[in-house]
């Protein structure tokens, strides 16, 4: 049939005897006349049943039909209306909801209470977990606030947390005991950890490790196998020192273990794992095949451009100073902070930090330093609203944990930085992240930001600072535990049997 043909014939609905849907149905003169004379003969009770029917189906049709009618082909399909969007609950960690206190103009200041030192857990027993709401067995996190909280799912993320605290095992070799070994330096804990300044974090995760229940002496029940040698103790220890001897005397090591235990053949190294935050550490496993493609890094120097970094096997670290406990600083409220921003650091270390220097160094409303700064350093953090962690040598620096322990908005400038516990924590709603390229837009970003806005993420670095510090014992939820969790999510698996 032609398409003159076509256009000729009347086009005429009906209804499917099939389907509950309405279609499109085209015919000839003589067929339409034929139709014309059947419905004009039908006996009226027909009629009304057939008025019915219809009147049946076009109750049942959907909501919203659409026709698309082509010369050959009638087609036709069904668009579901979604259900109504329900806003989901954003928690927060229980007993760390602040609560309004002062007023600025008509701008609702949120100021966060005192908080809690809670009890140190006896050693190998398990941190208590979040307190339960009377009445009920859900935790005040899990029961949500108005406004969005620094977690991307608290519930899925407390549940999975405490679980790992019930089974993970972590087995430590036995040379972090061993005093009679010539290298005994490099493997014992350091019980002194004041001075170890941006290393901290590399020694604390050792001893927090040995004095937490995750401890296992049984390697037939661990999930993981840590390889206690220190990164930053070969760095300053003169038989090693030189970034090749570093590299030759971790791959030895790795070898050693592999022929002395079964525990590293099992796994092919998988389920091995080694911490450091100096950045030599990112090239000590190039010298070991296996250690350098299977065992895990735990590093501060977590960066997703270099090769030997690899986002979804290694693990990103907290890099934190050893500062007081947070539980026991209150924190400068946001109206005794007069200073816009705060930065301070040497600016020979990357080309961002000098445009940095060259562009806001002489800029009254924000405090940018190099070298010459008239503010100290704590006082910069405890009076600026915004503080800057801005790349160096590496993508990683301690100022990040710093602004979150003295509650200044950290400003990270920073590109391709894996994000410590970004799988838990929304960086988002604690934390600004520009580009290097646009840190000359870096003062109309932040005046940009609403005093709303500022006081949300204000309360959520409230409520996230517990997970940047360290303890020994560790405490629940702080940096040694968080850690922790970014490993239980590694295992699983496949062994060999020992």
């Amino acid at each position: 049939m032609t398409a003159e043909h076509l256009a000729e014939r009347p086009i005429r609905p009906f209804i499917s005897p099939n389907t509950p849907h309405i279609a499109i149905a085209v015919f000839t003169k003589e067929e339409e006349e034929e139709i014309t004379h059947q419905e004009m003969t039908r006996p009226p009770p027909l009629l009304l049943a057939a008025l019915s029917s219809i009147l049946l189906v076009v109750l049942v049709l959907p909501s919203t039909v659409i026709f698309k009618t082509t010369p050959q082909l009638v087609q036709f399909f069904t668009i579901q209306q979604p259900p109504p969007e329900r806003t989901p609950t954003n928690p927060v960690p229980a007993e760390a909801r602040p609560t309004p206190k002062k007023t600025a103009g008509n701008t609702t200041i949120q100021q966060p209470p005192a908080e809690r030192t809670p009890p140190n857990p006896v050693p190998g027993a398990r941190p208590p977990p979040p307190k339960k709401t009377a009445g009920n067995t859900s935790t005040d996190a899990e029961q949500g606030s108005e406004k969005p909280g620094p977690y991307h799912d608290w519930e899925h993320f407390d549940a999975d947390y405490n679980e790992m605290m019930r089974n993970l095992k972590i087995y430590v070799y036995p040379d972090v005991h061993q005093n009679s070994s010539p290298f005994s330096n490099i493997f014992l804990p350091r019980t002194n950890l004041k001075k170890l300044g941006n290393y901290y974090s590399e020694h604390a995760f050792k001893t927090a490790l040995l004095s937490s229940p995750l401890l296992t002496s049984r390697p037939e029940e661990a999930h993981f196998f840590y390889m206690p040698f220190s990164i930053n103790l070969m760095r300053y220890d003169g038989r090693l020192h030189s970034v090749e001897s570093i590299n030759e005397f971790v791959g030895q090591y790795t070898d050693r273990i592999s022929s002395e235990f079964a525990f590293w053949n099992a796994s092919g190294g998988a389920d091995h794992l080694y911490v450091y935050c100096h950045s030599v550490g990112r090239d000590a496993a190039s010298s070991h095949e296996g250690l350098l493609n299977n065992a895990i890094q735990v590093t501060c120097s977590s960066s997703y451009s270099q090769k030997l970094y690899v986002s979804h096997k290694d693990v990103a670290l907290p890099q934190v100073w050893p500062r007081p406990d947070p539980a026991d600083r209150v924190l400068n409220p946001p109206d005794a902070r007069d200073r816009l921003v705060f930065f301070a650091g040497r600016k020979q270390n990357a080309r961002v930090r000098e445009k940095l220097i060259a562009l806001w160094g002489n800029d009254t409303s924000m405090a940018v330093y190099s070298n010459n700064r008239s503010l100290p350093y704590e006082e910069g953090f405890r009076r600026s609203r915004y503080c800057l962690s801005v790349k160096g040598y590496e993508v990683n620096t301690a100022r990040v944990s710093d602004a979150i322990h003295f509650g200044c908005i950290p400003v990270i400038i920073s590109d391709y930085y894996d994000l410590p516990l970004n799988n838990v924590l929304d960086w988002s709603k604690f934390s600004v992240i520009i580009n290097e390229q646009d840190v000359e837009f870096l003062k109309e970003i932040l005046l940009s930001i609403s005093e709303e806005t500022y006081l949300t993420m204000y309360n959520n670095l409230y409520l996230v600072r517990r997970h940047f510090a360290w303890h020994t014992p560790p405490e629940d939820f702080d940096s040694f535990y968080m850690t922790a969790y970014q490993l239980w999510l590694r295992r699983g698996l496949h062994r060999l049997s020992y």
